[in-house]
């Protein structure tokens, strides 16, 4: 048995141990059967709004928890009689829907110990200090929040250390932003609140109220759920886009997000510069070293294209060692002295590579050719036929030399 499952049955033996101290053993009586029913339908309930993020080969179920408020009023024993109900509600749910993980059982025994441990700590901290906090303005609901913050704490550690048993953790930054994990003072305080009202209205045994807020909880829950859910899948259809439209070596865009952006612009009416720029004797690169320095050449080229780039400028990986430019909303002669600060750059640098087990320094140069005119729909000369024309001036560079910029205004021809 790993290392992980022995700590995970060490906190449910711990909660057990715990439990069963006789001076503070629940009464089974018909108050506390009322609220294990009610507490577990509204657990099992609000499960169905958990977030669900994952750790290495482990999921990770984060939903709002009432142990705290069932931890004071139950004592350690009730509070392990309502963690191995709701657990195993959740479970068998998961085994019918399939989506238990291949340790679910055992996880099972992790949950029922590590918050049955968590509103132990909940029930000692609350009769040690209630005293105290009767005598101060707010005391309880102050109160309330430590035992939150405290008990959180102490359950997100357990994960962090059952984690770093099973290796899905192996530094302290990973454990550190595990452990602060939707974690802030405004989650506390909502479930302080929350916590701190149903044990009040447990204690009065107001059963009417206790089931609204129960209501009112999952009602305004619901709703900030459907919201995170809408934005998560925004940002996952935004991320997509970004994926499928960028370079996975330079983080430029892409030739399909070029193919794109060019039938956009060709209705655009403006003034633009198509830039097609090419690394000299690429092959040559390759074949002396290998395509990882390549790599790193390349890389460097893009890098050194993007600092010259003004606001409205876009960049393209338009093929293996070519990039392809936009030079937007300027004139002819700002275009030709914007690609020149390009040349001399590169002139000036050259790229820091690790071949043979040894740091090299690499020299390179860069062609371009520059194809400027108004991108007008009216006119007969497109974005993909000024495409073209300045891949043919970036050829007549290659010819006379490379290291070079060829170019033609179509506004003067």
């Amino acid at each position: 048995m790993s290392k992980a499952r022995v700590f995970d049955l060490f906190l449910f033996v711990a909660s057990l141990a715990i439990a069963f101290i006789p001076t503070y053993a629940v009464v089974l009586d018909v108050t506390y059967i009322k609220a294990l029913l009610l507490y577990t339908v509204f657990s099992s309930i609000y499960f169905q709004l958990r977030i669900v993020t994952r750790s290495g080969n482990s999921t990770i179920d984060y939903a709002i928890s009432y142990t705290s408020s069932f931890g004071i009023f139950a004592g350690p024993l009730g509070t392990l009689l309502f963690e191995t109900v709701y657990r195993f509600i959740v479970y068998f749910y998961k085994k019918k829907t399939k989506t238990a993980d291949p340790g679910e059982f055992l996880d099972t025994f992790y949950n029922i110990g590590s918050f049955t441990l968590g509103g132990s700590a909940a029930y000692y901290l609350y009769t040690a200090l209630s005293p105290l906090a009767d005598k101060l303005p707010l005391g309880y609901w102050l109160l309330f929040l430590l035992v939150v913050c405290v008990t959180t704490l102490l359950s997100s550690t357990f994960l962090v250390l059952t984690f770093a048993l099973s290796g899905d953790i192996k530094t302290r930054r990973e454990a550190r932003n595990l452990l602060l994990r939707s974690r802030n003072l405004l989650d506390f305080s909502k479930v302080a609140l929350s916590n701190a009202l149903l044990l009040r209205l447990l204690q009065m045994e107001k059963w009417e109220m206790l089931i609204a807020l129960f209501v009112l909880n999952y009602v305004v829950s619901i709703s900030f759920y459907s919201k995170s859910q809408s934005a998560q899948h925004k940002y996952e259809r935004d991320k997509f886009e970004q994926m499928a439209y960028r370079d996975f070596l330079t983080g430029t865009y892409n030739r399909a997000h070029m193919d794109k952006m060019m039938k956009e612009l060709n209705q655009s009416g403006e003034y633009i510069g198509i830039v097609v720029a090419d690394i000299d004797r690429f092959k040559k690169i390759n074949d002396s070293y290998n395509h990882a320095v390549g790599d790193r050449v390349i890389v460097h080229f893009a890098k050194t294209l993007q600092k010259h780039l003004q606001e409205q400028d876009v960049l393209f990986r338009s093929g293996g060692e070519e990039f392809t430019l936009f030079l937007r909303d300027k004139t002819f002669e700002e275009c030709q002295r914007q690609i020149q600060e390009m040349l001399d750059s590169l002139h000036d640098h050259s790229v820091s590579a690790e071949f043979e087990e040894q740091v090299i320094r690499v020299p390179y140069s860069a062609s371009f050719g520059l194809f400027y005119y108004k991108a007008d729909p009216d006119q007969k000369t497109s974005m993909e036929k000024g495409y073209v024309y300045a891949d043919q001036l970036l050829l007549e560079s290659k010819k006379l030399g490379r290291n070079r910029l060829s170019y033609r205004n179509d506004l003067e021809s």
